[in-house]
């Protein structure tokens, strides 16, 4: 257990602890949809005498598990949570009473919860409880470990990442579309993360056919997430990766009357197929929804893209660009027609950051968007 000097006031302790906090959180990525990381401590005398985690949906919360662990140790101590405590009932009881029954004097939280169902309530009964409540320590990094959540609970939507990998002169591919590989090992090891912590991965039919990826985080350890193909017509490979559903499960989308012969292959694969009468990244991202899902990766390549963007199912942009220039006028780029025609009308990109990943800069950004209700 990791101890604390006392002396420390607590302003430069509630963030260190906050901290810790968020790096229990983190240990579940990939593993929660469709609820969020949380991560709880508890503090007492400077020295952790209980922590946990939320692994899953079904599974106890972050403050269950801490308390567990602080049994009567917990009276009079702080506890220590990166989102607010819930305050209704759901696959679990609220973890406010158990805050509240446990005894601790303090509450120290990262980040109002979104969830119409909690949204300040939580604290309100601590608070009413003689509890005392400090909200907004490390809220920045709090909403970011969570923007996946937030984004489903403001928008009811999965929260939509777009990653490609492209040339210094915007290819992601040659004149002939070749295109293995753009980026180093060490920008495909990070996509292998990135897939790890999703819930579905997102392409068209053209890459099935061009690429036949496997779509997987390559790991024993990690999540693999749902592999998810969109094809109008579903002229598809009867030979693909992405069929053998022994190591992750696939989703085909498609239209009511396409391929009925090639529907009936896949379902015999074990692939699961959807008919839609009109097939569009809106209506998918809504199934996806549905389901519980938070993240949702698109790999696709640029006329599925441009059409994701335009439906406003992506939020975020992971951009690998490699030190190499290809040229070739009918190269393909990451972005396919917009239908823009002025500078103006541009997606424009917030908050960004970039850093080298091997030879590569990885370029990460969000899409301008209307503000949260929170």
């Amino acid at each position: 257990m990791l101890k604390f000097d006392d002396s420390e006031n607590q302003n430069q302790l509630d963030p260190l602890i906050m901290a810790h906090c968020l790096e229990l959180a983190r240990r579940a990525l990939g593993n929660t949809a469709p609820n969020p990381l949380v991560g709880c401590v508890i503090i007492k005398n400077g020295q952790i005498i209980g922590e946990g985690f939320h692994p899953g949906a079904g599974y106890p919360h972050a403050e269950v598990f801490a308390l567990t662990e602080a049994g009567e140790k917990a009276r009079g101590a702080t506890a220590y949570v990166n989102l607010e405590p819930c305050n209704h009932y759901g696959r679990t009881p609220p973890c406010t009473d158990a805050l509240i029954a446990a005894g601790v004097a303090r509450v120290v939280i990262g980040m109002i919860d979104p969830n119409p169902l909690v949204a300040g309530a939580g604290v309100a009964k601590l608070q009413d409880a003689g509890i005392e409540v400090v909200v907004g320590v490390l809220e920045a990094e709090c909403r970011e470990l969570n923007e996946a959540f937030i984004h489903r609970m403001l928008y009811h939507c999965p929260f939509g990442i777009l990653k490609y990998a492209m040339t210094l002169d915007g290819k992601i591919a040659t004149t002939t579309g070749h295109s293995a590989w753009v980026t180093s090992q060490e920008a495909r090891s990070e996509v292998h993360k990135l897939r790890a912590i999703s819930d579905a991965v997102i392409i068209g039919g053209n890459t099935v056919r061009r690429d036949n990826p496997f779509l997987t985080s390559r790991s024993t350890q990690a999540n693999n997430p749902l592999r998810v193909v969109m094809s109008r017509s579903l002229d598809l490979p009867t030979e693909a990766n992405l069929w053998d559903v022994s190591e992750a499960q696939t989703l085909v989308f498609t239209e009511i009357d396409s391929n009925q012969e090639f529907k009936e292959y896949l379902r015999q694969k074990g692939v699961e197929v959807l008919e839609t009468s009109t097939l569009t990244p809106a209506v998918v991202m809504s199934n996806l929804y549905d389901r519980g899902f938070l993240s949702v990766l698109w790999e696709c390549g640029g006329t599925l893209a441009a059409r994701a963007m335009a439906d406003g199912a992506v939020q975020k942009i992971w951009a690998f660009i490699a030190p190499k220039i290809i040229g070739g006028e009918i190269a393909p780029t990451p972005v396919g027609n917009l239908g823009l025609t002025k500078m103006t009308e541009a997606f424009e990109l917030e908050n960004i950051s970039m850093r080298t990943v091997g030879c590569d800069y990885l370029l990460e950004g969000y899409l301008h968007q209307k503000k949260e209700k929170f």
